[in-house]
């Protein structure tokens, strides 16, 4: 049992966090690319994307393993991510870092979600059963493309209204 729950009931509970931060992670994603801040989905991202790594940890088998990993370098670009928007407000530099550090931890998460896929859902793992496959690398290929386009397009055009603080103006000459 892990905080009360049964272990079956806890994976699906990560799972459905995963599944949430990844939903209201494309949205933000999308609101960025049209160079706005989604104000509901980005913080629901943030959040459940750092109780999904969190969650990842007791779930055996135990040891440092690649999930873990990946948990331990998706919260270290969240924590940039939420000082990038709420302690530097995305001002200069901290806009593209916002946009990358959010970006590559919503791929983490994405990622590990096409593992799985191919590991837990017999339709898919009947097609790429030792994930070497072509279906199972067709579909990382696609995932890591369409995120390399969205993260080029977010970076260029995201510049949202009312975060930074307005620059000090110097007295006319």
């Amino acid at each position: 049992m892990i905080l009360g729950m049964s272990m079956s009931t806890f994976i699906n509970v990560h799972v459905a966090l995963s599944l949430i931060g990844i939903a209201s992670g494309l949205v933000a994603l999308f609101a960025m690319i049209k160079g706005k801040l989604a104000r509901f989905a980005t913080p629901v991202f943030l959040v459940t994307t750092v109780l999904t790594s969190i969650t990842g940890f007791p779930i055996p088998p135990y040891g440092f393993d690649p999930p873990r990993a990946f948990g331990v370098a998706s919260l270290l670009l969240l924590a940039l991510s939420v000082l990038c928007l709420y302690v530097f407000k995305l001002a200069g530099h901290w806009r593209w870092i916002y946009v990358t550090t959010a970006l590559v931890a919503l791929l983490l998460n994405s990622f590990v979600a096409v593992v799985q896929t191919f590991q837990k859902i017999a339709f898919f793992h009947a097609l790429a059963p030792t994930q070497s496959e072509a279906p199972f690398r067709s579909v990382l290929m696609a995932l890591f493309a369409a995120f390399f386009v969205l993260g080029f397009l977010a970076v260029r055009r995201f510049r949202p209204q009312g975060l930074a603080a307005p620059a000090a103006t110097q007295p006319g000459r």
